[in-house]
């Protein structure tokens, strides 16, 4: 007789709690053909503070539709094409420089919510809302060497963002504070939150039919990079300083190694869901890809060579995550509505700030998956008849099965986007 195995099931020991991924040994075999009354859908935003350098980013405005020619910042984006939409010509209006930053998921300037039913709450915060005890967590909000300014809830509160280290533990440490102290000591002797709970999901995997053995494999050992990745990445703060007499060590990895780690970790909360709602925001480190300098710097470029050089290396960097992140969700089998992770999880990258010289005007917006029909260069009037960037918003909204007529400053969803 097939038991199945609780959709919210851990491996757990010492202060450790690893959520398992969506296997089919969590559906009941007489309903495993029987789809959710509504899709579960997910959502993750990609973000920066400083725009991007135009010239690179954007598709020619003569191009729009399907033939468009990749821009050089998107190409590591280019074998997903048929998976993703360019916009031109959305913004939120007449924001100012900076301050535009955390209208990016509103629509609203904080100081002026007071005029709006929602205030000033973000998409992500609206997704869970809606979503509400679904997940384990209602939303994660993260970053990477940049501050995160793009989450609100309700009441016009911007939500913390946590960082690589702290979203690990957050995914695999139990939660109770008194077991966390003894997961660590623990920790520090194993190396490994899996070594704690092999013998468990030993006993986990005999439960398992082949497909899911294999999911499960690729989860624990996905899990096990992971550990590596960050490791590595440990800051120095956290070691003891070299004796004079030896070389000083290398560098952490950096922006890329981080990026990279943070983004399979948005995969693996998505494959096991531990959250529906996700903001990530990502900098960059003076030294990283050889640069000396900063990203605000970099992006007041006055159309100097070395900085721009300097910013289509920090912003394919971020387009090359982003691809691994499709790649990855594209590559797992979604258990619960069928066809792809990608299929059901909307992946927006975007910046409230069009470029670094304080432009808002045609937002830097890329959006993926989530089961919208892709492929397109969409070009909106440029001066008159503006098309709202919060018509975007609501429409990804309505794809998450929220039944809401308006958000923010939108005055419709978007035309020329669909979705099944």
């Amino acid at each position: 007789m097939h038991t199945p195995l609780p959709r919210r099931s851990f491996l757990q020991g010492a202060g450790i709690a690893i959520a398992l991924p969506m296997l089919e040994a969590m559906t009941p075999a007489a309903n495993a053909a029987v789809r959710p009354a509504r899709p579960v859908k997910r959502f993750v935003c990609l973000s920066n503070n400083y725009g991007v350098y135009r010239d690179g980013f954007f598709a020619r405005s003569d191009q729009a539709g399907a033939g468009y020619e990749m821009p050089e910042t998107l190409r590591p984006l280019a074998k997903h094409r048929r998976d993703l939409t360019l916009f031109s010509n959305l913004d939120h209006g007449n924001t100012i420089g900076h301050q535009g930053v955390p209208v990016l998921l509103s629509g609203v300037r904080p100081h002026l919510a007071a005029h709006y039913p929602e205030g000033n709450l973000s998409v992500d915060q609206r997704i869970a809302e809606h979503e509400g005890a679904a997940t384990r967590f209602p939303s994660m909000t993260l970053k990477v060497n940049e501050s995160n300014f793009v989450s609100f809830t309700r009441t016009g509160v911007q939500v913390p963002a946590i960082d690589l280290r702290t979203m690990y533990r957050a995914l695999f440490l139990a939660d109770p504070a008194d077991k966390k102290a003894t997961a660590a000591e623990r920790l520090k002797r194993q190396n490994s939150i899996l070594d704690v709970v092999m013998e468990q999901a030993k006993g986990v995997d005999k439960q398992l039919g082949k497909r899911d053995q294999r999911k499960f494999a690729e989860y624990l050992e996905a899990v096990r990079r992971l550990e590596k990745k960050i490791e590595q990445q440990q800051p120095w703060l956290d070691k003891p300083k070299p004796n004079p007499e030896r070389a000083e060590p290398p560098q952490g990895k950096g922006t890329e190694a981080d990026l990279r780690a943070m983004v399979e970790l948005i995969a693996l909360a998505i494959q096991t869901d531990s959250t529906r709602a996700i903001t990530l925001s990502s900098g960059f480190a003076n030294g990283d890809f050889g640069l000396q300098g900063g990203y605000h710097g970099f992006s007041h470029h006055g159309e100097r060579e070395s900085h721009i050089a300097a910013l289509k290396l920090i912003e394919r960097n971020k387009m090359t995550q982003m691809a691994h992140l499709m790649d990855l969700l594209k590559a797992q089998e979604d258990v619960v509505n069928g066809g792809s992770l990608l299929d059901h999880t909307t992946i927006l990258w975007g910046c409230g700030m069009a470029t670094g010289p304080h432009s808002t005007k045609n937002l830097p917006l890329i959006l993926a998956g989530g089961g919208f029909k892709h492929g397109q260069h969409q070009v909106y009037p440029e001066d008159a008849n503006r098309v709202p960037a919060a018509n975007l918003l609501l429409s990804i909204l309505q794809n998450h099965g929220l039944k809401i007529d308006r958000f923010g400053t939108s005055t419709g969803t978007l035309s020329q986007l669909e979705w099944s």
